[in-house]
């Protein structure tokens, strides 16, 4: 019976081996490909949250590898490789490395979580550039902190990590986490006396090989919380995008990277307060503007510099005073941005939408007001022409 002996799970750290190839068939899924099993291999198929390896047989690429059943682990190849032949198996060792970093961090992180709060595990998958984290329980960002900084702890003291298959009566006797229940032989992983778990994957020798763990960030999820984590140089590579984020960001606020909170709040409240003045002064002009009005004429006004809320502040206030439309524009994002204002009871939803036709705009609204935009290169006063004669 055809079987793979599986040396990712004997030696974990053994990047190339020498193999039998016991079988080779296109893969029924796509037939540019073929599907080669060895007796013996050094690829971990995907499985457990965890991506499989990628290298070569041969030279010949290795780019896709899952197991069939409980026995047999295929190789997706872009070549066939003939029964018999023997070949070098070669992963790619620097993914492997990353992998089961990200792999072992995530039980020290998962164990730690367990231990301290008795958050549950329920989804795991190392994905690109992060590692996904589901766990059952809403934890604050200081429950986060806390495991987080005991995890690394965990790191720090470089214990070893274990995996084996207990016997029967060994395991009766051990408490270990499983998303499922599982007959037959449990392979477990005891990560640095962090967690015990049972794990079908490939992790690093001791806790320090893991080098850091990061929460980079957490969200609501399904009445828990769902985390994004990097490990190792992951994890690295995220600080030092970050360092170089708050960086960039101190440099255009004048402060230092520590100081970035305190420089966002004062912009912010500057940002309300000038918000506040330039909804005074529009207001102010919306009044001028409606006082020089001429009572029952459409008035169609161009202006720089109103928003959108100062644009409807002027048509309104224009059309309660004169009794007619008013249709107020200025450039804005989106182009040429318009309020129309309709009379006193009156309706302007048909007039924006013939005049969005007729120049290419958009935008809508109710029958008193309607807003949206027109292209920047509208002719104003073919517009304008439109708008007079209704």
């Amino acid at each position: 019976m055809l079987s793979t002996r599986r040396l990712y799970e004997e030696a974990p750290t053994l990047a190339r081996c020498t193999a039998r190839v016991a079988a080779c068939r296109p893969d029924p899924k796509d037939p540019r490909y073929w599907l080669c099993a060895l007796d013996a291999t050094v690829f971990y198929p995907e499985g457990g949250g965890q991506p499989c390896d990628l290298g070569t047989l041969d030279g010949v690429p290795v780019l896709a590898v899952h197991q069939d059943g409980e026995n047999i682990i295929w190789h997706r190849t872009a070549a066939p490789l003939e029964a018999g032949r023997q070949v070098e198996a070669a992963i790619d060792w620097d993914r492997r490395f990353d992998l089961m970093q990200q792999h072992t961090g995530e039980h020290i992180l998962s164990g730690t979580l367990h231990r301290m709060f008795g958050a549950e595990n329920v989804g795991f998958h190392i994905g690109s550039p992060w590692v996904r984290m589901d766990i059952d329980l809403p934890l604050t960002p200081d429950q986060l902190a806390q495991a987080e900084r005991a995890a690394n702890r965990t790191v720090q003291r470089d214990g070893p990590i274990r995996c084996w298959y207990p016997a029967p009566q060994e395991l009766a006797q051990l408490h270990y986490r499983s998303k499922k229940e599982l007959d037959g032989p449990v392979r477990l992983v005891d990560a640095a006396g962090a967690d015990l778990c049972a794990c079908c994957g490939t992790h690093v020798a001791t806790a320090g090989q893991v080098g850091v763990i990061q929460i980079l960030s957490a969200q609501h999820y399904k009445g828990g919380v769902r985390l994004a984590v990097a490990c190792g140089m992951r994890a690295v590579a995220e600080m030092q995008v970050l360092r170089a984020d708050a960086q960039a960001a101190g440099a255009r606020l004048s402060v230092p990277a520590g100081q970035l909170t305190g420089a966002a709040e004062r912009l912010l409240a500057a940002q309300s307060a000038q918000k506040q003045r330039a909804a005074a002064l529009q207001s102010a002009l919306a009044d001028a503007l409606a006082a020089a009005a001429q009572p029952g004429r459409a008035q169609v006004v161009f202006l720089d510099g109103p928003d959108g809320d100062g644009l409807r502040r002027i048509a309104m206030a224009v059309a309660a005073k004169t009794g007619a439309l008013c249709a107020a524009f200025a450039p804005g994002g989106q182009g040429l941005a318009y309020a129309l204002a309709a009379a006193k009871d009156g309706d302007v939803r048909e007039l924006c939408r013939r005049m969005n036709a007729q120049f290419s705009g958009r935008g809508g609204g109710k029958a008193g007001f309607c807003q949206g935009s027109l292209p920047a290169d509208a002719d104003r006063q073919a517009v304008e022409r439109f708008l007079q004669n209704g």
